[in-house]
């Protein structure tokens, strides 16, 4: 009754040579050991071709290729990115001509505010969530609520204004600030807003309907900078909800008006890969999508070095 059929005939199973059979890692795949001294585009030769590192590789050469042709390239970064201390990196892009627009949810906003102006920022939320004092700095919710006033009333983005209010008010953390850099460069900078999910949105100054100007303003900014990425760059840099969701909009719009994606590298780099970057930033939009997955403060210092030097040998 317990009886298995059909029975095996073990006797008959076919093998093939090692050397013949596919296979998909060869010695050409390998990582070298880098030698002592090497310089750092060496070790990045040294990596192997592979996963991460083949990824790696591949993001380096699309955006220096893109910025060598004249490509727009544009960052979006989550808060984790500016409090992980990874602003300066952006802030010298900007300077440098390399990206041509950043997008900020609120809470990256926040944090580089609070840098520009007294180069601290980031609450230990619980002990100070249950004393009732967390999210109520002063100078943090004022300076927002008065962007947010004066972007409305001059029709301007919240990026914009927030950007001349941080550059106005900056002290300790001017060089580092990412706000600060826009204003000066002139580099497109955009904030989008999901309300009631920042400190900000706590005080009875901020009015809705300043708020909701501006950040749409800033959408509608946006949109435009996508319209124009055929072959360049989207970098989604550490958010898993926002950036991402707002990007798929613009490049519905873009694509709605008949701008071509064509050519467009997007690549999402945060710590882990989760759902809407994986399908908002890298499948659904039908580009070529990077992801790299690692700690911010490694990966963003990692990258911008690599792609200085990448620039700086395709145009020598």
């Amino acid at each position: 009754m317990n009886e298995i059929k059909p029975e095996l005939d073990w006797s008959a199973l076919t093998y093939e040579p090692l050397a013949t059979r596919p296979s998909k890692v060869d010695l050409a795949q390998m990582g070298q050991l880098a030698p002592a001294g090497a310089s750092f585009a060496d070790f990045l030769a040294t990596l192997p071709n592979q996963l991460g590192g083949k990824n790696l590789r591949a993001l380096i050469t699309t955006i220096a290729k893109a910025h060598k042709e004249g490509h727009r390239i544009i960052a979006a970064a989550g808060g984790h990115v500016i409090k992980t201390g990874c602003g300066p990196y952006l802030a010298d892009w900007m300077r440098k001509g390399v990206i041509q627009g950043l997008a900020l949810n609120g809470a990256a906003s926040i944090h580089d505010l609070e840098l520009a102006l007294v180069g601290r920022t980031s609450e230990d939320v619980g002990p100070r969530l249950h004393a009732g004092t967390f999210g109520f700095a002063q100078e943090t919710s004022e300076l927002f609520a008065l962007a947010c006033a004066e972007a409305h009333k001059r029709g301007e983005g919240l990026g914009q204004s927030l950007a001349r209010i941080a550059s106005e008010n900056a002290g300790a953390g001017r060089d580092v600030s990412v706000l600060v850099a826009a204003h000066e460069t002139g580099v497109p900078i955009t904030i989008h807003v999901a309300v009631g999910t920042d400190i900000t949105h706590m005080t009875p100054n901020l009015v809705g309907a300043d708020l909701g100007a501006s950040t749409l303003t800033d959408f509608r900014r946006l949109c435009q900078l996508v319209a124009g990425l055929e072959n360049g760059v989207w970098l989604n840099l550490g958010s898993a909800v926002v950036l991402p969701e707002v990007f798929l909009k613009a490049v519905a719009i873009a694509r709605n008006l008949g701008y071509s994606m064509d050519g467009m590298t997007t690549a999402n780099l945060d710590f882990q890969q989760q759902y809407r970057g994986l399908v908002n930033v890298l499948q659904r939009p039908g580009s070529q999508g990077i992801g790299l997955t690692g700690h911010h403060e490694i990966m963003i210092p990692l990258l911008h070095l690599a792609v200085s030097e990448e620039i700086s040998r395709i145009s020598g």
